[in-house]
Formats: structure tokens, sequence, C-alpha cells
């Protein structure tokens, strides 16, 4: 890994007297930042979601727009990001997939202070990865994501890939009410011990689908990013052949995918290659099918009149260059095994909160539903929160992840990448690295990463419901 690393440290103390707000800044003598710098606000706005014409519907932004920014930044060139929040409630700013400083990692109580109304924090780090990642908070994530605030973050390789064009789908599912406001009813019983906070509403880069344009005889590298609450995804490409080439940002062995469906989880992104083969003129459906019956068409390929670009596709390897990830030394590797436990149909003790559930619905009250090993931690992170397991620096970890549960569960680890070595026995291929594992209802999992990053990191479901009510934990690298 990259160790390279710039740390910011938020000094307290300084009071801005006209607004009364505290103010993080960087220790030490002022000095020229040699990165690039960024801006970004947090703050109550509005987007018209379901159309251009459709009432405009009161959300929560990133500089004032659903999605926030999207953040191009360079793969080892530092980077500095002041965060403003102009919420009435804390918040942080969690870089998700990026292996940085624990300092930076956004996860309130546990890395950082979280940013009180009208205060800042500056977040500075140097991404070693190339790929495709993305920002949203991480307090009160249930409600601050359900109300729009995320936002893409592609870091470039440092040299250009040969492509006509280069797209993003930043992917988000909206629970609305008739007036096309945000529904209300975060965290309900309901949602935290079942499926989680499935919305009525998709949209692509903050727009309800329309047609994508494209032209016949392009490449295109489609990044897909899913930042919904809880939607899974499972989407066909009609009449095409997408190449998986890299997944959660890192690149794998390019591959279409089984029965050329790609399977998109909650914090999870998938970049692909398409050749674009259709006549001028034809029109081709994505098709998000994941949940049996309600398979719908998410937007449709809408080819130009115009000749194709070229007679055969581009004559040029569709692979990505590989990230600076250290390998796992299995034989050396220190087990580790976690169990995720609880949800309606799931049973069992959810020891961390005084034993068996009962007769009640679990998730009641904003308590637990879900537990890690028998222990349940609610929320978004606080201070103190004892390790499940720790690790030495430089050690190998091979983790097995086992659900016992009749739901779907995406895994996510903060401050790795995780290499995928098997699922339910069987190997998986493609050299696949992971930030955000899907663990399907009863599979068990096996994962391997070089645990080179010191600090106290999160492990927890990325569907927010799930998380909120106890499906996280915590590990220590020291």
């Amino acid at each position: 890994m990259n160790t390279d690393f710039s740390f910011a440290v938020s000094r307290r103390g300084f009071l801005a007297a006209a607004a009364g707000a505290a103010v993080s800044a960087s220790l030490g003598p002022a000095r020229a930042f040699a990165g690039d710098e960024r801006q970004i606000k947090v703050a109550p706005g509005q987007a018209r979601l379901a159309s251009a014409s459709s009432p405009a519907t009161a959300v929560w932004a990133y500089n004032g727009t659903v999605p926030g920014p999207t953040l191009r930044l360079r793969q080892r060139q530092p980077v500095r990001i002041t965060v403003e929040n102009g919420l009435d409630e804390d918040t942080t700013v969690h870089w998700h997939g990026i292996r940085l400083p624990n300092a930076m990692d956004g996860v309130p109580g546990l890395t950082q202070k979280p940013i009180k109304p009208g205060a800042r924090f500056v977040y500075e780090f140097t991404p070693p990865d190339a790929g495709t990642f993305w920002f949203h908070p991480h307090a009160n994530s249930l409600v601050q994501l359900g109300r729009g605030l995320a936002g893409a973050l592609i870091i470039e390789e440092a040299e250009p890939v040969a492509l006509d064009r280069d797209l993003l789908w930043l992917l988000q599912d909206w629970r609305l009410s008739s007036d096309d406001q945000i529904a209300g009813g975060f965290g309900s019983a309901m949602d935290a011990s079942m499926s989680g906070r499935v919305g009525n509403l998709v949209t692509i880069n903050g727009m309800a689908p329309g047609d994508q344009n494209v032209s016949a005889g392009e490449r295109v590298r489609l990044r897909l990013a899913n930042a919904s609450l809880a939607r899974m995804m499972a989407l066909r490409f009609e009449g095409h052949r997408p190449v998986v080439v890299a997944i959660d940002g890192q690149p794998c062995e390019p591959h279409e995918p089984e029965d050329g469906r790609l399977v998109l989880a909650p914090a999870m992104r998938i970049d692909i290659v398409l050749d674009m083969q259709g006549d001028p003129g034809s029109r081709h459906a994505v098709i998000d099918d994941f949940y049996d019956g309600l398979a719908y068409t998410l937007t449709t390929f809408a080819y130009d009149k115009a000749p194709p670009l070229r007679a055969h596709p581009l004559d040029a390897p569709v692979g990505l260059p590989r990230n600076p990830l250290p390998t796992p030394d299995l034989a050396s590797a220190m087990r580790q095994e976690i169990v995720v436990q609880g949800g309606m149909m799931g049973g069992g003790k959810l020891a961390g909160v005084g034993g068996m559930m009962g007769m009640g619905m679990p998730g009641m009250s904003g308590g637990a539903a879900w537990a890690i090993n028998g222990m349940s931690m609610t929320g978004d992170g606080h201070v103190g929160m004892a390790p499940q397991f720790m690790l030495k620096r430089g050690a190998s970890c091979h983790l097995t992840m086992r659900n016992e549960t009749a739901w779907w569960h995406p895994m996510h680890i903060h401050g790795f990448s995780m290499l995928v070595l098997s699922r339910n026995g069987a190997p998986v291929s493609h050299r696949q690295w992971q930030d955000t594992v899907l663990l399907a209802p009863k599979d068990v999992i096996e994962c391997a990463f070089v645990a080179d990053n010191p600090g106290d990191w999160m492990l927890h479901c990325h569907v927010a419901d799930h998380q909120m009510a106890g499906l996280m934990t915590v590990f220590r690298v020291t």
C-alpha cells in the first residue's frame, strides 16, 4: 500500500464570533499545499427528481446538487477537501473505498469528532488507487443519505485509457410521497428488520432516467455506482455484452457477467466496457430485474442515426492497470470469522442488547435487529467501540463472513480492499478485490487482505437500516 499519506488534524477552540461556529484547521505553521483543493457545503436544497416539470423535492445536498459534484482527482496526488456543515445536525463525510489515513475516514466518535452545525472539517489524503469511488455521510446515515447526500469520487488513472466516452451513472433510490416529497418513516421496525428502506423512484445522476443517447461503434466506459439506502439491482443490457473491468474501484480480469446480469448492491461500484454494436436508430432497454416479479426498465440506449464510428470494435485492450494492493499471504494469515445474525425470520440471540429478541418485532423503538457474533452496535459510530478482533500491522487476515439470516447484506470494510477467495466453497474467479461484498441469505464468503493501515476500522452492512439497527462492528490494526 502507498503509505505516503498526508494527515490533517483538527484544532479546537477557534470560535468565529459572528457565526458562533467552531472551525477545524491543520496544526502547525502555515504552508503551501501542493495538491488539489476542493470545497463542499452540506445544506438543505431542492431537486426535481421525478421529472423536469415535477414539483421540487426538498433534499439535503452537497454544493446544492443531487447527487453532489463529481470529484475527479488524480491517483497519488494529494487532495485537501474542506467540508462546511450547513445542516441543523452533525455530519461527517466518509470517502467510501479510499484507502486513506484512519483520521480521515469520517466515522464520528471513532475517527473524528462530528462536524457540528456551522463548523468545518478539513479532509486531507492522497488516494493510492485509481477507480470509481463515492462519498457520503457517516452521521445519521439513514436520514442524511436518504435525503440525498451522496456524490461520486473518481480517481483517474495516471495514463489515459483508450475509450470514446467515460460515463457515470450514480444510482439513487427514493421513497417519495404523492406530492413528490421525501416520505417520512425513516427507521421503521419493518424496514430495520427486513429488506431496508426500498423506495419507489430510481434516479440516474439525480434525474428520473430518460433515454441514454449513444452512437453506433463507440466504446464506452460506464461507471455504475449504487448510492441507494437498500435497493439491490441486477442490470441486464439488452442487445449488448458488457465486460466487467473493475469492481469497487479495483481492476479485475475483464469478463462478461454471469447470465449477463450485473448485480449491484448498495455501496457497490462496477465499471464496464460497452462496445456499442447496435444498429443506428435502434433502441435497447436496460432492465433491473433483481426482485422477483418487479422487473422494470431503468433506461434505454437510444442510438443516433449516424453511420457507425468504426466497422469493428476498437482495437485496444479493455483491461485497466492494477492498483498497488498488497497480496495477502494465505499460508500465514490470521483467521477471523464474523457471523451475521438476526432480522425477521432470523431468530437468534443478540447478546449485546440483552439476549433473545423475544416476541416483539426486532428494531422497534430504534433498538437492535441484527448482530455480528452475537453483539449489536447501533447507530453510526461512537467513542469507545470495542474491537471485534485485532490485527498486527502488516499481518495478513483471512476473513470468513457467514450470513445466518434470511436477508441480503452488502458488507463494507473501511480502509481496505479485500481479495474475494470463495463463495460457499467455490473459488471466485477473475481476481476480484472488493470493499463491499454482497452476502446472499445463508452465504459463506471467504476474503483476505493485508492489515497495512493502522487504526480502528468499521465493518458493517451498507443497507443503512441494517447498520443503524446493529449490523456493525469494529476491528483494530496496531
